[in-house]
């Protein structure tokens, strides 16, 4: 006898007003009409020699899941 496996859908949303945002690199920043303080100092920790950077949450770019 073959036995079926049944998935449960997890979810994955926390909280009903949980908020997705973007991950978002210097450029963006750079180019941004509401620069807030968070990109600011991201970017300038990407001016200085060496530095990679992973991106930094845009809390413009938020979106409600």
């Amino acid at each position: 006898m073959a036995k079926s496996k049944k998935s449960k859908k997890k979810n994955t949303k926390q909280h009903p007003n949980q908020q997705n945002l973007k991950i978002v690199t210097s450029s963006t920043c750079q180019v941004c009409k509401q620069q807030c303080a968070r990109g600011l100092a991201y970017l300038e920790q990407m001016s200085q020699p060496g530095k990679i950077g992973f991106g930094v949450p845009c809390i413009l770019t938020k979106k409600q899941t």
